[in-house]
């Protein structure tokens, strides 16, 4: 893509939004954005000035842009639109790129096809919610759909969700990649520890479902005594759950990178109750750290396909969680052999750089050549 908006003399500008949270949808923006850079792409990124990868947006040479949202459709929406469409003018970027379901409502509300757009869920709004909500954001999806040139899942799983769900859109699947750069084995890694540790990495909140894995521990701590849990990350549930740990639990917080976590650990798991696709489990991996996770969009498709009868279990359910764990924590070359399998998995099919090149393809065959692109009329 580089070398083809070279040749024209004009450098390709992305203008990624995304939603003020937390978890993995920033660090796959972030990767994005890097590889894009790297590639000789100019890139904007609106968000929350105090989302924790702005500043290494930044020193990568992203333009970073506050865009003070709030998580859910309210009152705001209206300001937060206008001032999506105020960046975008000012910008004039070749392609937005809306990340996420908040990101995805102000981005389409304020372009409305006249800019091209690319929307990508990382799991689907009506999915979180239920009764009314669930039936009013699947409203939206489906009329919205108008107003995206392509919608990027990062997994068949949730593409297919939303076929069934009835949104009629120009479809791409590209499963999210890791930085296989800087995630890799620990020294060291598949000998034998004591006591074992079982890490979760990510948002404690309902979604990522740590509390049905705190109910399963103590069965999990009856056949494997010693064994440690750490919950990593932090969110609107900590407290509440934290009052009502069970024992050999750790709340961790929030960090600043994961990777010692994850080369300390003997096991990850992840009992999400939805997702897109997870990137936590894709890390773990590359890191030949065997996986435990729920069978919910994107996760079936992120294991190998002989770890599925051990490693993937259904959600809501924790004393299948418990079994899957316990297994896993007291039969080391299991582990051992699993932590191979993964990481030759991660290597062959989760590489940003292949991720992000995919987009870039996205992109190149949702927008106009070059003069074209310069000539479109102001948002």
């Amino acid at each position: 893509m580089q070398s083809e908006f070279a040749a024209t003399g004009h450098k390709f500008k992305a203008f990624h939004i995304l939603q003020p949270e937390g978890g993995g949808v920033p660090r796959v923006v972030a990767d994005l954005v890097r590889e894009q850079l790297q590639a000789g792409m100019d890139a904007v990124v609106a968000c929350h000035p105090g989302l924790s990868s702005a500043g290494d947006l930044r020193a990568a040479g992203a333009h970073v842009l506050p865009w003070r949202a709030t998580r859910s459709p309210g009152p705001r929406l209206a300001s937060e639109v206008r001032a999506v469409a105020r960046m975008v003018q000012t910008c004039r970027p070749d392609v937005v790129h809306a990340h996420s379901a908040k990101a995805g409502v102000a981005a389409r509300l304020a372009l409305r096809g006249r800019v091209p757009t690319v929307f990508q869920p990382h799991a689907w709004s009506f999915s979180a919610v239920e009764g009314t909500m669930a039936a009013a954001t699947l409203r939206w999806e489906r009329f919205a759909a108008r107003w995206c040139d392509r919608i990027v899942c990062v997994s068949a799983a949730e593409r297919n969700e939303g076929q069934a769900a009835g949104i009629a859109a120009r479809w791409d699947v590209i499963p999210n990649g890791v930085d296989l750069s800087r995630f890799g084995p620990a020294p060291g890694s598949g000998e034998r520890r004591r006591p074992p540790l079982v890490v979760c990495v990510g948002r404690l909140c309902r979604q990522k479902g740590q509390d049905v894995l705190l109910r399963a521990w103590p069965e999990v701590l009856g056949a494997v005594p010693d064994a440690r849990l750490a919950l990593v990350g932090d969110g609107p549930l900590r407290s509440r759950w934290e009052a009502t740990a069970p024992a050999r639990v750790e709340f961790v917080g929030g960090v600043a990178d994961v990777l010692p976590w994850l080369h300390r650990a003997d096991l990850l798991v992840l009992p999400s109750r939805w997702e897109g696709m997870a990137l936590a489990p894709l890390e773990a991996m590359a890191t030949a750290l065997p996986v435990v996770v729920t069978d919910v969009n994107g996760a079936r498709e992120s294991l190998p396909t002989g770890h599925r009868d051990v490693a993937l279990v259904p959600p809501e359910d924790p004393r299948a969680l418990a079994r899957s764990v316990a297994t896993l924590l007291a039969d080391a070359p299991l582990r051992v052999a699993m932590g191979r399998q993964v990481f030759s998995h991660a290597q062959e099919s989760f590489d940003v750089r292949r991720a992000a090149q995919a987009v870039m393809d996205v992109y190149r065959r949702v927008t106009p050549p070059a003069p074209a692109a310069r000539e479109r009329q102001p948002v």
